[in-house]
């Protein structure tokens, strides 16, 4: 009956330490992410078998200090943020697919087609842009004639104002972070 309160201990303590960790869903977790759980899970498990009990429970703070610390060193460097993560990717621009770079993330044109219909996009024409995230997520800008009106939009049409093409902003499209391979204004140092 000893294995029950060690399987007990071992499940409150991988808890409380994936709750030091942070709170991402599955989608989001990163590369480093994703090994420290699997990680955790393989060593929670052995030591049941082993009778290591303090063993398993040192190795999983370790790696959550690990990731922790792996964490901070991304928000303090972006090289670092880079390599650990990656970066996003440039699929779709101005209502052309970028083939190139489809290749290098080896994703297909019927998967990315599938990610666009799920949510809601039924013509690549209609894209200014679209980028996949580095968790795998589908960011896009859809192109003016496609995107749908806004409350300002309306509260302009009602109010009967002149209704001009508005350019975007360059320094506020977070897209062009994407583009440019950097951020365009400063991060502020508290970020860091």
């Amino acid at each position: 009956m000893d294995w029950i309160w060690k399987s007990i201990l071992l499940v409150l303590v991988g808890m409380l330490l994936l709750r030091i960790a942070g709170r991402k869903s599955i989608s989001q977790m990163s590369v480093a992410t994703t090994v420290i759980m699997i990680s955790i899970g393989t060593t929670i498990v052995q030591p049941i078998a082993n009778h290591e009990l303090g063993k398993a429970i040192g190795s999983a703070a370790v790696f959550i200090a690990t990731l922790l610390v792996v964490e901070v060193l991304q928000m303090k460097f972006n090289f670092f943020e880079k390599l650990m993560s990656g970066s996003s990717k440039i699929v779709v621009e101005d209502g052309k697919i970028i083939v190139p770079n489809l290749k290098k993330m080896r994703y297909t044109v019927d998967q990315l087609e599938m990610h666009l219909r799920q949510i809601g996009i039924s013509s690549v024409n209609d894209l200014e842009m679209a980028t996949v995230e580095p968790n795998g997520q589908l960011g896009y800008v859809l192109k003016r004639h496609a995107r749908p009106v806004t409350m300002g939009d309306l509260e302009l049409l009602l109010q009967g104002q002149n209704t001009k093409v508005k350019q975007d902003n360059n320094s506020e499209n977070i897209f062009n972070e994407v583009s440019h391979g950097e951020h365009q204004q400063p991060v502020d140092p508290m970020l860091r």
